[in-house]
């Protein structure tokens, strides 16, 4: 990934200040068609992802009560962490970024809910919905690169902690409930004395009250209750497990998100006088895809359709599959890449970016070759058209 104007073959060149306005036209059209046709089939549908949830959570909750029993250890474990990933991926990220807001239920409204999350919600929604939604990959504005303790980019400036970054992202990856955390505390703006000690010190407070009330439903609560079957520290170890599946997952599909090869990132210039149209491009262009089932795009929080969700976050994610066509078509005839591939081949190209931009860029430039078909870039270099 590089700066995109200090690109050798700027990917966007061929588009004139004309072609990227109506591009924006298309795209606003295209959002203009999902939020007209918003209605009870989609309200259906995440009131029966939340009823699922639901329901495998408290199922799974009691078969831990005899946990002490490997069966019910097992499938009690496995139905708990899949009842926590939807709840973060499907329900909780989706009903804060405001996508079922339109419904005007307050049990499902971005003002309203709560997550099984240690970050608060306010702090969360301010941090990704108002800052990384905004400056998506733009280095400098958009924290969310790298998370402020990696380097994803050559033009970054390469010091020696950067070495361990592959070892920071591990282990960010299995706690990564906490490490969002505390991003969205925002201890290093605090630590170069640009936020205010009071807020620091509030938002503190908020941090501390959420991850005890996460530990004490998760560590004390429940152990508690199966104690009285003999199955409090498999309950413990439990809880653990499917805290570090969900953990990894999320950590794992936010970086094929945003890591894989043929993501751009953008300077500080680049969003000077940023029109929609240039907002638009910048999500395209630094967002990637993932492909595969249905049952997959449901357990991502349909955040597999990354590039759809940054173009258009509050619409609902279960229509995220019928954008992607659109999208899809809109890049191809624009000339623009529209980065995509299966979640290993994802994985493995935004683990290769980290390793190889933890070194300096002279060795880093020897690391340049990419795994085999790391992605599947959807480019065909043809004139732009309107619809």
């Amino acid at each position: 990934m590089t700066a995109l104007q200090k690109k050798d073959h700027n990917p966007i060149a061929h588009l004139s200040r004309a072609d990227i306005e109506r591009l924006g036209e298309e795209l606003d059209a295209v959002r203009a068609r999902v939020v007209e046709s918003r209605g009870e089939k989609d309200a259906a549908y995440i009131r029966r992802v939340i009823q699922v949830q639901r329901g495998l959570e408290m199922g799974s909750r009691a078969l831990l009560l005899f946990s002490n029993k490997k069966p019910a250890f097992v499938i009690g474990t496995a139905g708990l962490a899949v009842a926590k990933i939807l709840e973060n991926m499907e329900i909780g990220h989706n009903v804060m970024h405001g996508q079922w807001d339109w419904m005007r239920d307050p049990k499902i409204h971005s003002s309203t809910w709560e997550w099984d999350n240690a970050s608060p919600a306010d702090l969360w929604k301010h941090s990704h919905n108002e800052l990384h939604h905004t400056y998506t990959n733009v280095i400098g504005r958009d924290n969310d690169l790298g998370f402020g303790i990696m380097r994803v980019d050559e033009d970054q400036k390469w010091v020696p902690f950067y070495l361990a970054q592959p070892m920071w992202n591990f282990i960010n990856a299995c706690f990564f409930e906490y490490g969002i955390a505390a991003y969205d505390l925002e201890i290093g703006k605090y630590l170069k004395g640009r936020k205010d000690k009071d807020v620091f010190a509030r938002d503190g407070r908020k941090v501390l009250h959420k991850i005890r009330e996460q530990v004490t439903k998760d560590y004390i609560a429940h152990p508690l209750l199966s104690a009285l079957t003999g199955s409090g520290k498999q309950t413990i170890k439990a809880n653990f497990i499917a805290n570090l599946t969900r953990n990894l997952w999320t950590h794992s599909v936010i970086m094929c998100g945003h890591f894989p090869s043929g993501v751009e990132t953008f300077t500080k210039k680049s969003i000077v006088g940023e029109t929609r149209g240039d907002w638009y491009l910048r999500q395209m262009l630094g967002s990637a895809n993932i492909s595969g089932s249905r049952a997959m795009h449901i357990a991502t929080g349909n955040l597999s359709y990354q590039i759809e969700h940054h173009m258009f976050p509050d619409l609902p994610s279960n229509r995220y599959a019928e954008i992607s066509e659109q999208v899809q078509d809109i890049a191809r005839r624009y000339g623009l890449s529209y980065v995509t591939g299966p979640l290993p081949k994802q994985i493995a190209s935004a683990w290769w970016a980290i390793i190889r931009l933890s070194l300096p860029n002279e060795y880093a430039a020897k690391l340049e070759r990419k795994p085999q078909n790391v992605t599947q870039l959807v480019q065909r270099q043809v004139q732009p058209q309107a619809a």
